[in-house]
């Protein structure tokens, strides 16, 4: 099969949408299966790689440290059609996830989108942040998925999520995959000497981008809160980005900075030694779909202290493999991260951990994507337009950008009129019964 992939993050960026991506690539490229991956153009990104395009892009967008592809009508038909692709795979629902829909549907292919990120606990990144912009995130989303054939949730809860905005309603639940293998042994106590933690002391950590949209001040409070109460603790921190100097100034207010270690953005070796040094994991976000580095934390043997929120419910059994606290709450966080500092206590919960792990386990989780794509493909027929001449090939790019600015035009025209009704305005597919739809695709 070829499979023909879009994302709007990729290497070298850190992140779990791009490791999504690569991880995904090569799983199916072990299982016999070509595929090809279309990203941005970024700083730092290898010279040399196989089976992927790169498109023009701008860089740091808005300050982020993610970049803005500039889709242009046309750069890839040469790519694509030597490539002759069995199924598009989008990984974002705008910008390269719109040219994915273009491609999908100029040369009749089936499409299969992803839906990793809740995009509106993101809109911070863009000018002009507000409710409006967070409702027609949301409705972006939710309306790129009805120009989809297939929808991937990483999650139930994210699956459930997404029916109740009035997606498409042929959801597959796919997890991201994580290589239990390579997280299941690393050295722990290469960074505990380096930094000076005490080889027997008990180490919270965390790993992921030091965002807004992660909730890490109220993480940060509720460790620090533990730290005080537990005078042989550290807080270990892998990542980088803004949030850092607001989690170190709120370290050393609660007169514990000494004891809260900042590594950077760690990758290979590293990344898996640096996930041994810890005895447990805190996550706090509400932004996630799944929570990757929960999977990979957990194939670790560490058991994890997080809030409830979709994406993070199916991981984390609260007894089980970790603690699944109802809300933000510091104080019942720092508890939950003092009563675990039981070794004993956390064997078991080791145990669990681990099982869970297996099964978002890379091989597992591709397989069944490959089960989305077999039934994407087995839906549509064999006929692309990639078969007639140039002119119905134009006909066809034609109409695929008509019905691209038709979907987008009807979407923001009922945002700016105020109609979105609770999640879904009036006219949305399967609002009520009798109602008309949305354009085919």
């Amino acid at each position: 099969m070829n499979v023909l992939m879009f994302t709007n993050t990729y290497a070298p960026i850190v992140g779990g949408v791009s490791e999504s991506v690569q991880r995904l690539k090569t799983q199916l490229q072990l299982a016999g299966h070509d595929v090809l991956v279309v990203a941005p153009r970024l700083e730092g990104q290898p010279h040399r790689e196989d089976n992927v395009v790169r498109v023009a892009a701008v860089q740091h967008f808005n300050g982020s440290d993610f970049s803005l592809p500039v889709p242009i009508p046309g750069q890839l038909i040469e790519a694509v059609e030597a490539f002759d692709p069995d199924v598009v795979h989008s990984h974002h629902p705008f910008l390269l996830g719109d040219t994915a829909a273009r491609v999908a549907d100029t040369y009749g292919l089936p499409l299969v989108f992803t839906h990793h990120t809740l995009y509106e606990h993101y809109t911070h990144y863009v000018p002009g942040d507000s409710p409006m912009m967070q409702r027609f995130a949301k409705a972006l989303a939710t309306q790129y998925s009805h120009m989809c054939d297939e929808v991937i949730a990483p999650s139930e809860s994210i699956r459930q999520l997404l029916l109740e905005r009035g997606a498409n309603t042929s959801i597959s639940v796919v997890p991201s995959g994580v290589d239990v293998a390579r997280f299941a042994s690393g050295n722990a106590e290469a960074w505990r000497k380096r930094l000076g933690i005490p080889l027997d002391a008990y180490v919270v950590g965390h790993l992921g981008r030091l965002a807004r949209e992660k909730n890490l001040l109220f993480l940060t409070e509720a460790v620090t809160s533990a730290l005080r109460q537990l005078p042989q603790a550290h807080f270990l921190v892998v990542g980088s980005g803004d949030a850092r100097a607001a989690m170190y100034d709120l370290a050393r207010q609660q007169d514990v900075a000494d004891r809260v270690h900042f590594t950077g953005n760690l990758q290979g070796p590293a990344l898996v030694d640096a996930y041994h040094a810890m005895d447990i994991f805190a996550f706090a976000s509400h932004s996630e779909t799944q929570g990757m580095v929960i999977a990979e934390a957990m194939a670790t043997g560490l058991p994890v202290v997080a809030v409830d929120a979709p994406g993070i419910r199916e991981m984390v059994g609260d007894e089980r493999n970790g603690r699944l606290l109802a809300r933000d709450d510091a104080e019942i966080m720092s508890q939950a991260l003092v009563a675990l500092s039981d070794a004993e206590r956390r064997r078991t919960m080791s145990v669990a951990a681990r099982r869970t792990a297996e099964q978002v386990d890379e091989a597992r989780c591709a397989e069944r994507c490959l089960a989305v794509y077999r039934r994407a493909i087995a839906a549509g027929g064999p006929y692309t337009h990639a078969d007639e001449g140039g002119w119905e090939r134009v006909r066809a790019r034609l109409g695929a950008e008509w019905r691209m600015l038709r979907h987008r035009g009807r979407l923001l025209k009922h945002l700016v009129q105020g109609e979105w009704d609770q999640e879904r305005p009036s006219w949305w597919p399967g609002r009520r019964e009798g109602e008309s739809e949305l354009p085919p695709k």
